[in-house]
């Protein structure tokens, strides 16, 4: 027996595939006959044949249906190739492809001034409506999946059109009055004292605003949703969490309060069903890679405890509207979501934290749309029988079959708290106006195959919440290719994206960059550097995770191909197969985006010579444009890991260098300071700190953001 044929046929519908098999579609040559689940094809085939005898030769026809989608295979029966099978074969996949074509549904228009948002959907996400409706606030949060995605598709199919929500100078002003004008029906806006700080956006905002707090800032936390409330929850491991604490943000006894659950051990294991021997992989174990679940509304609730015993404010279900941009400060327009209130607000500074639908950062990068995304979707949920999953283990990153309508499906579990599960469903996805990437469309999936992925009957599960979004990632070639500041203005976390992540979202890459980021923005606030040219320096930027944008490139099925359905399979299996191979710790640090270069480049070579097609297929699915774009990439990482031994020194002279340096060229004292981060945080090791000076506490503004007392390297 041989196999000659594995293709996916994009439909969930597999008995529209078997019906046309058996009464649409004819052979051109040979003579066939139906089974149950497809075809046998003869050249010819004998009347007299018994029906219990295998034929000398033949080929068998069979599909088959799992994640929603439709596989086919054609083997062999037989020790010789028959006349006309080629023939055979070659019409077959292109009769499949001609029927059944690579589709990218739209997101349905609803207007639910007449009707509820379940009523609207129901018609084209049957399940998604029926589990939402077993959740506690189901419809809103089912709202707030389609708002997400209308607006993603929106900014994706418009990128040269963007919304314009930041003014300047004259323009400023005339839009302001002519808005001002327009609201004075609704009564007059007052302006609100001012702030040095004003953030827009409550989740990772809220972790980098309590810093800021502490530091000493009058700081403003803005909230479109109630504060507190997470449509996605947080993983980390003791050792990054410890950032938090040595910041003095938590204290030991704090961050023990809000763990949900440590578990023993994660899982990475990609399906291997159709790669061939060399390319099934073992299970990689990453017993410290996000084995830490989070009780993500205790600790932005926490977060937000801290803001408040610093001085600061939060103000929730109020929604950005614009920002005014002057030479001495910055106006917010906002306006209160329950009472339709207008307000205004200004501040020294505006911190842009809404992450990837955030309208600053597409207006800032002129509408230029990310490059790669991973729509994300999931639920908490409880209720799980025996032995379907053991609570003191985690699956990182899993597979459980090969890709599905042009998506390679991963799933992640993680204990949470008690019998909690938080599930995810996400694929990395290439960017493209005619398939932004549907949240919606991957929940039906979600509810129709998490029996497949983890045997459960979702009907007796307790559904909690919903857990979704778009982590995206920016194909860096170097640290200054994206806009993440604008006079007055900075962007931090997912609306900065800097760089594709493996497995982190925003809320990793903060947490690494924390001190780097909070320690720069109070040196600029303290000497009022608050220009474009000197925010551009505060970013979280690390050219070693930006290598690996090639790596999440052969994850994706390019819109418009059709590849292999287990060749995505193959190359995870290829490089996490690598990784369980050598040491635990050489995964662990790769995972979690603290490789150096050698490393890096000895892994590729190793993985190269594993599979030798590796590189042909990343150049098919990348093209010849997007690998001379990585070659950037990698020899900017090269450079700086040159540069980085070269001013090896530059992180211990600067204390020395310090209050000179500091009282008469603040300019420079923020640019090497950036510059020392560039070369050790920036390739994801550690900020070398030093003591603390005169003994002032953690957050002394004189303390911790000149001196880095707290930070040390791992």
């Amino acid at each position: 027996m041989k196999e000659l044929l594995y293709i996916e046929i994009p439909t969930p519908d597999l008995q529209a595939v078997r019906d046309w098999l058996h009464h649409a579609w004819k052979a051109k040559v040979g003579q066939t006959r139906s089974t149950p689940d497809g075809l046998r094809w003869q050249e010819h085939f004998n009347p007299s044949t018994q029906e219990s005898k295998i034929p000398e030769a033949e080929l068998s026809v069979f599909v088959w249906s799992v994640q929603r989608t439709t596989y086919l295979k054609i083997f062999r029966w037989g020790k010789h190739p028959l006349a006309g099978e080629q023939q055979f074969v070659q019409q077959l996949v292109a009769d499949v492809r001609s029927q059944f074509p690579q589709q990218y549904p739209d997101l349905p228009s609803i207007d639910l001034s007449e009707q509820s948002i379940f009523e609207a959907l129901a018609p084209h996400y049957p399940k998604t409506v029926h589990f939402f409706q077993k959740m506690a606030k189901g419809e809103y949060d089912l709202n707030r999946v389609y708002w997400w995605e209308k607006r993603w598709r929106e900014s994706v199919r418009n990128p040269q059109q963007p919304q314009q929500v930041i003014f300047e100078g004259a323009e400023a002003q005339k839009s302001r009055g002519a808005g001002e004008q327009g609201s004075r029906g609704a009564g007059e806006q007052r302006i609100r004292e001012e702030y040095d700080l004003i953030y827009i956006g409550g989740a990772l905002g809220s972790i980098h605003a309590a810093v800021m707090a502490q530091l000493g800032w009058k700081v403003l936390l803005v909230e479109r949703l109630a504060f507190g409330r997470m449509n996605r929850e947080w993983n980390i491991s003791r050792a990054e969490f410890q950032s938090l604490i040595d910041l003095g943000l938590f204290t030991p006894a704090e961050f023990e309060t809000i763990i949900a659950r440590e578990y023993l051990d994660g899982f990475n294991k990609f399906f291997d069903g159709n790669n061939p021997p060399h390319l099934k992989s073992q299970v990689l174990h990453t017993p410290t890679v996000l084995n830490i679940a989070l009780d993500s509304e205790k600790f932005l609730a926490l977060c937000g405890e801290k803001l408040r015993q610093a001085g600061g404010e939060i103000w929730d279900e109020t929604e950005f509207v614009r920002a005014d941009i002057a030479p001495q400060q910055v106006t917010a327009q906002l306006r209160h979501l329950p009472t339709g209130e207008a307000k205004q607000v200004r501040g020294r500074l505006l911190v842009d934290a809404m992450g990837t639908a955030s309208p600053i950062a597409w207006q800032l990068n002129g509408g230029r749309t990310f490059d790669s995304v991973c729509p994300t979707v999931g639920a908490v949920v409880s209720g799980f029988e025996a032995g379907a999953w053991d609570s003191d283990y985690g699956d990182v990153l899993n597979s459980h079959g090969d890709t599905s309508r042009g998506r390679q499906l991963i799933w992640e579990l993680f204990p949470g708290e008690g019998e909690d599960l938080t599930i995810y469903l996400f694929h990395y996805h290439q960017v493209h106006p005619d398939n932004p990437g549907s949240l919606l469309e991957m929940y039906e999936d979600f509810f129709s195959i998490l029996p497949e992925y983890r045997r459960c009957d979702p009907e007796k599960l307790e559904w909690k919440k919903p857990t979704f979004g778009y982590i995206p990632g920016h194909f860096s070639v170097g640290g200054r290719d994206r806009v993440v500041a604008f006079d007055r203005l900075v962007a931090i976390g997912d609306a900065a994206s800097l760089q594709s992540p493996l497995v982190f979202t925003g809320f990793g890459s903060l947490v690494r960059n924390l001190s780097r980021l909070t320690t720069l923005l109070d040196v600029a606030l303290k000497h009022d550097l608050l220009a474009a040219k000197h925010l551009e320096q505060i970013r979280a930027y690390q050219s070693n995770i930006a290598v690996t944008w090639l790596f999440s490139k052969g994850m994706m099925v390019p819109t418009g191909q059709i590849l292999p359905p287990e060749r995505v399979n193959a190359m995870l299996n290829t490089f996490f197969g690598l990784l369980a191979q050598e040491p635990p710790e050489v995964a662990d640090t790769f995972i979690k985006d603290r490789f150096d270069w050698l490393t890096f480049n000895r892994l590729a070579l190793k993985a190269a010579l594993m599979n030798p097609r590796l590189i042909p297929w990343i150049w098919e699915q990348a093209g010849t444009g997007d690998l001379i774009r990585w070659l950037g990439s990698y020899f900017a990482f090269g450079a700086s890991t040159l540069v980085s031994f070269v001013f090896a020194w530059l992180p211990g002279l600067l204390p020395r260098l310090q209050p000179r340096l500091e009282r008469q060229f603040p300019g420079l004292w923020l640019r090497l300071l950036s510059f020392s981060y560039s070369i050790t945080a920036g390739l994801g090791r550690r900020y070398r700190g030093w003591v603390k000076v005169d003994g002032k506490s953690a957050f002394s503004r004189s303390s911790v953001p000149t001196s880095l007392s707290s930070v040390q390297n791992s």
